[in-house]
């Protein structure tokens, strides 16, 4: 793990001098103050990661990365395992969500084989950095060896710093991986110390039988492996998926970076949580893109102390709501950069009342 330690020792935490003159030059537009609300907060959080007073979001880049989860054998999920091969074709085709998303927001997507498994069909649009062919049956032991937590972690660092020379201004999280809720419950259910029952959802549409037993499987899991809280390496290795980490690995490079890391749903949020556990210097770098239709997600967001920008019903993954968020988060800049101040546009300024 020294890369990831040195990964660690280059967060910093953001610019105070940048967002309290982006504060000053938001407080100059031609508006009244604070009137375009989030969008100056996201302007302002983005300035002081950036450490630019006036950041260009140019280079926007979305990652999803796919794995399977052998805790898939215990019927958690509405879908067979094959379909997250399945939708990683759908993804390199061009056909599915993140695509039209990513696109109508000029990103470019990264798609990742972390840990799919089966052996995929080469193509130049697809990275192929398999940990394994899927975790192990968490209901019946660890999902992952030590090993395998660690490669996952810093693949997700490789994958990064290999994009960064190409390009990043702003990067969002995404994944794809059958059954991969489950996993993520179980890691919101130990960090948050929540019921598990609180933090688990219907996933890909469960109905209400399934998720009974997606709520037994996860608690048969936890009481297997007993992960310990302290140690979100631990947690990952016992409960966790190659995406979650690799994801996890991406999120504490590109803060490393100082580059704003836009997070997508529960998926994303659970790596967030790994990521925000195993170094909290990495809060002020995430934005929340949605709030989640699945229950366990907005429990992520009050842990870390995020605020979602949006609230659609959403609960797709792939990156598809951080494709919108960036899209906000562009809009934000624009304002910082493009508005003209009273002084500038001469408008008379408010009257102090």
């Amino acid at each position: 793990m020294d890369k990831l330690k040195q990964i660690l020792k280059n967060i910093t935490l953001p610019d105070n001098e940048i967002i309290v003159s982006t504060q000053a030059r938001l407080d100059s537009l031609t508006k009244p103050l604070g009137s375009l609300g989030r969008l100056e907060e996201l302007a302002k959080q983005i300035a002081g990661i950036t450490g630019k007073e006036k950041p260009v979001l140019e280079n926007k880049v979305i990652f999803t990365l796919a794995a399977d989860h052998g805790v898939t054998a215990e019927g958690v999920s509405a879908y067979p395992k094959e379909v997250t091969a399945q939708m990683v074709y759908n993804f390199l085709n061009g056909g599915a969500g993140i695509n039209v998303l990513a696109s109508h927001v000029g990103s470019r997507v990264v798609i990742v084989d972390i840990g799919v498994a089966s052996d995929l069909i080469s193509n130049p649009k697809l990275i192929i950095r398999k940990v394994n062919y899927g975790t192990k049956n968490m209901a019946k032991g660890p999902a992952m060896t030590m090993d395998e937590a660690s490669r996952a972690i810093e693949t997700g660092v490789e994958i990064f710093e290999q994009e960064f020379i190409k390009g990043i201004d702003i990067i969002g999280t995404g994944e794809m991986g059958i059954g991969n809720t489950t996993s993520a419950s179980a890691i919101t259910a130990v960090f948050t110390e929540k019921p598990v029952e609180e933090v688990t959802g219907r996933g890909a549409g469960i109905d209400d039988e399934a998720l009974r037993n997606k709520i037994k499987i996860i608690k048969k899991a936890l009481s297997v492996n007993k992960p310990d809280a302290s140690s979100p390496i631990d947690v990952l290795v016992k409960v966790g998926g190659f995406e979650i980490g690799g994801l996890a690995g991406i999120i504490l490079a590109a803060a490393s970076r100082k580059i704003p890391v836009v997070i997508d749903g529960f998926i994303s949020g659970a790596a967030a949580l790994i990521a925000f556990h195993i170094e909290p210097k990495v809060k002020p770098y995430l934005i929340a893109s949605h709030c989640s239709v699945e229950r366990g997600h907005k429990i992520i967001l009050e842990h870390i102390g995020l605020k979602a920008l949006l609230d659609l019903d959403l609960r797709l993954g792939e990156g598809t709501g951080g494709a919108l968020a960036i899209g906000l988060a562009e809009v934000s800049i624009k304002i910082l950069t493009q508005m003209a101040t009273f002084k500038s546009a001469n408008v008379s300024e408010r009257k102090n009342l």
